[in-house]
């Protein structure tokens, strides 16, 4: 009977704990972007190209390798170059030994180059941006720096300009130093690779799209020939599998810029536009299902889930106005003013993607940079900034801290007291603190 009992009490135990835990997992919780997206990839991130906003990231702050992502820095300097009128398209570039032999290894990307050919910088260009070519590569640094060497300091410049964290520059290709046949850069090691991680690689390409926009007409070439009508032609198939037309098309990508080695693995930095809308996306050592991280399909399916999560549940919405007056801080303290305090507001507005319903959930706080200004104090003054708080949740910020950033200024006037004035509040201040010090 005992027996018996036990048995009861403990089939009701169990069917108990089993009711319990399904009716836990039926509550729907708020999950969390990397939940709902479930990104295979060692990083990622998605930010709005227009804004900087940050909607997704996965340890996007690990340094990690970029292989020919590394690629998106050296169009960024050559085509600072042109615009600067220092290179020009058709510019002719003489094959150094350098570039030859890498051009001949065909087990990398590359298009061949002749020993005593000469090609122009649009050529070149084009077979870098489109078919990630490592010899043409090499022979863009050469023809804007002098030498490899030369070029990877103006990378390095070019990335503490631009904010970049992290950063590990060894060649302007992305190739491992090993493959390059012992002509790598001067004083970088003879085996290693280019990193960044994931947030650096986006706010290269964030910056890149805003100061070079040009540079899509030339990523989103999905096939050219190379040196069409010579015997030199060689077709070049982008290796941006997303674009129109490809295996793995998706509305609106028209870049950026694939990579892949060993060591990095499956990498893509790309860019799609819908409407108004365009989102940048970077994957990082992309890996399938079933974890093959040689699947090349695999960095195209993770930006899907990005892309499709960007444009489905985001949406562009005004969050702070211009000229809008935060309640509570209203004003800012002057010192000898005609008026003892002075008028602030926000000076321009803020529209950014946000997730849908998620609007009204921001706050606004204005960060005071001094707690009083001296008289005279001029109408447009900076005096702090606005720090935006999602009571929600989590918010991830964005790329560029700096241009981001929304000004709070004076919206008056203040003049400062005159002499005779001045006098007396200081003659004032002296009685009333005689005064506190006697009492």
């Amino acid at each position: 009977m005992k027996n018996l009992q036990k048995n009861v009490i403990m089939r009701f135990s169990i069917a108990a704990v089993m009711l319990v835990s399904m009716i836990l997992l039926a509550i729907p919780g708020k999950a969390s972007a990397a939940d709902e997206l479930g990104i295979r990839a060692k990083a990622a991130i998605l930010i709005d190209a227009d804004t900087g906003k940050i909607l997704y990231e996965k340890n996007a702050n690990k340094s990690l390798g970029i292989a020919s992502m590394s690629k998106m820095m050296t169009e960024y300097i050559l085509l600072d170059q042109v615009k600067a009128g220092k290179i020009k398209w058709d510019q002719k570039y003489k094959v150094s030994e350098y570039a030859y032999k890498i051009s001949q290894e065909r087990a990398l990307s590359n298009v061949p180059l002749r020993a005593d050919g000469e090609y122009t910088i649009r050529e070149l260009y084009d077979a870098m941006a489109i078919y990630s070519a490592n010899a043409a590569t090499i022979a863009i640094a050469e023809t804007v720096a002098g030498s490899e060497t030369a070029f990877i300091k103006l990378m390095n410049k070019k990335a503490k300009e631009l904010g970049l964290k992290d950063y590990t520059f060894l060649n302007s290709s992305g190739l491992n130093n090993a493959q390059l046949q012992g002509m790598q850069p001067s004083g970088t090691p003879n085996k290693g690779e280019n990193k960044m991680p994931a947030s650096s690689v986006a706010l290269l390409a964030y910056n890149l799209l805003k100061t070079h926009p040009e540079v899509l007409k030339t990523s989103s070439i999905a096939r050219k020939t190379f040196r069409k009508g010579t015997d030199d032609a060689i077709k070049m198939d982008n290796w941006n599998f997303m674009l129109k037309g490809l295996v793995f098309e998706y509305e609106g990508v028209d870049g950026l810029k694939t990579g892949t080695t060993d060591y990095a693995g499956l990498c893509f930095t790309g860019t799609a536009k819908r409407g108004k809308t365009r989102l940048i996306s970077v994957v990082m050592g992309a890996y399938s299902a079933d974890g093959d991280k040689t699947d090349k399909k695999a960095r195209f399916d993770e930006t899907k889930k990005m892309y499709d999560y960007g444009f489905n549940q985001f949406s562009t919405e005004k969050i702070v106005n211009k000229n809008q007056v935060v309640k509570g801080q209203e004003s800012i303290a002057v010192k000898n003013g005609k008026e003892d305090t002075a008028k602030i507001a926000v000076k321009d507005e803020l529209s950014m993607m946000v997730k849908s319903g998620e609007d009204k959930d921001y706050t606004t706080k204005i960060i005071l940079d001094e707690k009083s200004l001296k008289a005279p104090v001029k109408k447009g003054t900076v005096v702090g900034h606005v720090e935006l708080t999602n009571k929600a949740g989590k918010d991830y910020g964005f790329i560029d801290q700096k241009s981001s950033k929304l000004d709070v200024v004076t919206t008056e006037d203040v003049e400062e007291k005159g002499w005779f004035t001045k006098m007396f509040s200081a003659i004032g201040d002296f009685f009333s603190n005689m005064w506190n010090k006697i009492f």
